[in-house]
């Protein structure tokens, strides 16, 4: 076989073998895990699914991609963030945005603030409420009386508060140089919420983008009150 030839054959074959892995790709599915390709929620009462990017070449956002953010204010949170508030994974997440979207005993919160949202998203079954709704230096007595109430399900007794029916909450924000999410928390547990109805997805959103994972307009997240 003459050396043109042999090259010919050579280019015919890795042409074919590029087509091969090409619909290969095309047909592989990237799924949650091993034998959960996605996850159905609710939001507004809709259907909203959860699943991964299938584009294996997909890449991190570039918001999400700095690594040395100034701290303060973005400084490394711990993992146990309070005695007796459980720090979630992603699978955990899904399992309190299920929950949520089938009765009214948990909600999922998203605390940023300004304008993240809107440049990443917010993950489906989630509520916007800005950390600084939840912060007496940011807000006032009655409003955050009205969150409690409203939406997190607590009653007001004089000067006490009960969370004996109160919602089980679960906080993220950006990730875990993000100090927004953990603000809420601590304030909620010097109000007496029970550290055990406090959950917190410490990757956050720039974990969740990491693996691929849906994400929706704000718009479509809960902000008004819940009943």
């Amino acid at each position: 076989m003459t050396l043109s030839i042999r090259f010919w054959v050579r280019g015919l074959a890795l042409l074919l073998a590029g087509q091969f892995v090409s619909a290969a790709s095309a047909e592989s599915t990237v799924y949650l895990t091993h034998d959960l390709p996605y996850v159905d929620v609710q939001q507004h009462g809709k259907s909203a699914r959860i699943e991964r990017n299938p584009d294996t070449d997909n890449m991190l956002d570039p918001d999400f991609m700095l690594t040395s953010r100034p701290c303060p204010p973005y400084c490394i949170q711990p993992m146990q963030l309070a005695p007796g508030v459980e720090t979630l994974g992603e699978l955990e997440l899904v399992d309190y945005l299920k929950q949520a979207g089938r009765d009214d005993s948990a909600l999922v919160i998203d605390s940023r603030d300004g304008d993240w949202p809107l440049r990443s998203g917010v993950i489906p079954g989630a509520a916007l409420l800005p950390w600084q709704e939840l912060h007496p230096a940011h807000s006032t007595p009655e409003k955050i009386a009205e969150t409690l109430m409203f939406r997190f399900g607590a009653v007001h007794e004089g000067a006490l508060w009960n969370f004996e029916n109160a919602k089980t909450l679960v906080f993220y924000c950006n990730g875990p140089w993000c100090g927004q999410s953990p603000t809420n928390i601590k304030q909620l547990l010097v109000l007496g919420y029970p550290p055990h109805r406090l959950k917190w997805y410490r990757g956050g959103m720039q974990d969740w983008k990491m693996l691929g994972l849906t994400t929706v307009p704000p718009e479509s997240a809960t902000q008004s009150p819940a009943k």
